[in-house]
């Protein structure tokens, strides 16, 4: 495994032990609080430990080499773990919001506070080192959990403020415990859809940023013999970008000078751009090829 992806799983294990330690402290505390929005933010760190752990499988399956099977590669695995996080987090969410309308309201105590206080700040923790990682390696799994940590955080604020709410003015906030609940529930669902969509996306081999692609071309041009691209595509295989790159070259050439540039294009894009797995590259002639420059090369 890449030193990114090695990183971004080490991050993931990582996530799953703190959020297994959240969701056992915050339950606990919750029940013995009375504390309907503590229990319910306990409940969505448990369904982060789940999700972690989708993350972490989805990143050791998408570093595997390509074999006879799969000759892109396994990366789409780590897409569809991605996919398996919103899906989970919306249902996690439905489930939190559900529970906090239909349970009883009891009077919660104070001492709630201190266990939601370090989940906000564990959480924090968790979210720029997960986002870091994430980016680092391109994986749209783990920059989905670095969200779902920062849902977190505004879980556990909500939770934070109704639980306080609850016990200074139980008289106008007395059921503010149990709608801070809910709202959590509803935050998760939101975060749960939006990574769905962006997975959902890449599935559809959505194409990278126009900046990416004009850097894909410039650097493809840059190697002597390359005259022009007529068409250029790239689409994401788990943690990286496959290229299927039409390049222009003197028709005058013979097959095989023209396939050893088409070689010398496909090294250099994978040398230069890492976020590119492979290149297939279709040579094409170049109908208003330079002289100068052919004769050059």
């Amino acid at each position: 495994m890449p030193s990114p992806e090695r990183t971004a799983a080490r991050v993931a294990l990582a996530g799953i032990a703190a959020s297994a330690v959240l969701a056992v402290l915050k339950t606990a505390v919750g029940l013995a609080a009375h504390s309907v929005a503590t229990v319910s933010d306990g409940v969505e760190s448990a369904a982060d430990v789940i999700s972690s752990g989708l993350v972490y499988l989805g990143l050791r399956i998408a570093a595997k080499p390509p074999d006879e099977d799969h000759p892109y590669g396994h990366g789409r695995f780590e897409t569809l773990s991605a996919l398996a996080v919103g899906v989970l987090l919306a249902a996690a969410g439905a489930g939190i919001s559900a529970r906090s309308l239909l349970i009883e309201q009891q009077h919660p105590a104070l001492f709630a506070i201190w266990a939601l206080g370090f989940s906000i700040a564990t959480n924090s923790v968790l979210a720029v080192m997960k986002m870091r990682a994430g980016r680092a390696a391109r994986s749209a799994a783990l920059t989905a959990d670095a969200w779902n940590d920062s849902v977190d955080i505004l879980s556990g604020s909500v939770a934070l403020i109704a639980v306080l709410l609850a016990v200074y003015n139980p008289e106008h906030w007395h059921d503010a415990d149990r709608y801070g609940g809910f709202v959590i529930g509803l935050i998760v669902v939101f975060m749960g859809f939006r990574v769905v969509r962006e997975t959902a996306l890449q599935l559809m081999d959505t194409m990278p940023e126009p900046a990416q692609m004009e850097t894909l071309r410039a650097e493809a041009l840059s190697v002597p013999g390359a005259l022009g691209i007529d068409k250029c595509y790239a689409r994401k295989t788990g943690l990286r970008y496959h290229v299927d790159l039409h390049l222009e070259v003197d028709p005058n050439l013979s097959v095989l000078a023209s396939h050893e540039i088409a070689r010398a294009v496909k090294r250099h894009l994978i040398k230069r751009l890492d976020w590119v797995a492979d290149v297939l590259v279709h040579v094409e002639p170049h109908m208003k090829s330079n002289p100068e420059r052919v004769a050059k090369f």
